[in-house]
């Protein structure tokens, strides 16, 4: 009696493509829990197009030419034919200023200067993942959060009793801050908050008890200045079109069995 394989062949344009290879990929495509299949079908989807790309490759001549990608680390002739049928065949769609400034005027409050604070702290440190200690900090930052709203000369006196943080020094002082300067929920809250307000924050590092003292909302920058920024977002999303595009083609004209490509 013929045992049939339980994943079927993958032949692309008569080539069959490696079931060893596939499994190997398998291990970098996340699945289901329960669902291997689905991380086969991904790789072999991802195998089935570099097939094609190499075979276009070697249709339309290409030599393979590698570059170095990191001091001492250089393409392999398959990546470097891949690369150059892409950089020879996919064209994306140019940019068109016109189209670029009607996407800046349609929303320009998106295209500010970083907004600048001035900020202290009380850092009640608390692990993510510890539970109890987030509760425990989170009470006493509502303690000391009543305490200060009630006696904003405290602050300083608290920030050196209780941070966790070497601000505490200085009062739990942070000077001038800017985007990018602390984690992305810190930077949230302050920039929700208003100049001499008080809040708690959560963040990765524990419970904090802000203080605001100052802000400056950067201004809308005019567009001369964002058209590069606009120019590189456009280049990347066309030339993704362009490339799925281009993929799509080839796969609509290939004879490819055991694996569907064009769902």
């Amino acid at each position: 009696m013929e045992v049939k394989p339980l994943l079927p062949p993958v032949t692309v344009n008569g080539v069959t493509l490696d079931p060893g290879r596939i499994a190997d990929e398998a291990q970098n495509h996340p699945a289901p829990k329960g669902k291997p299949g689905h991380a086969w079908k991904s790789a072999a989807r991802a195998l089935a197009i570099r097939e094609l790309l190499l075979q276009r490759g070697k249709t339309v001549g290409i030599a393979a030419d590698p570059t170095e990608t990191a001091p001492g680390q250089w393409e392999t002739e398959e990546e470097a034919l891949i690369r150059q049928v892409l950089d020879q065949e996919v064209v994306p769609e140019p940019a068109d200023e016109a189209r670029l400034r009607t996407i800046y005027d349609t929303h320009p409050e998106r295209f500010r200067a970083p907004s600048l604070f001035e900020a202290a702290h009380i850092l009640l440190a608390a692990a993510p993942e510890d539970p109890v200690a987030r509760a425990m900090a989170l009470q006493a930052a509502e303690g000391l959060l009543q305490t200060v709203q009630a006696e904003p000369r405290r602050f300083a006196e608290l920030a050196v009793q209780n941070s966790a943080c070497s601000s505490k020094a200085n009062g739990g002082v942070l000077g001038q801050l800017t985007s990018g300067d602390t984690v992305p929920e810190f930077e949230a809250m302050m920039a929700s908050m208003k100049e001499g307000e008080f809040a708690i924050c959560k963040s990765r590092y524990g419970i904090h008890v802000i203080r605001l003292d100052a802000r400056a909302d950067g201004a809308v920058l005019p567009f001369e200045a964002v058209m590069p920024q606009l120019v590189e977002a456009h280049e990347k999303a066309a030339w993704l079109r362009a490339s799925r595009a281009y993929v799509d083609g080839l796969v609509g004209k290939a004879e490819i069995d055991g694996i569907d490509l064009k769902s």
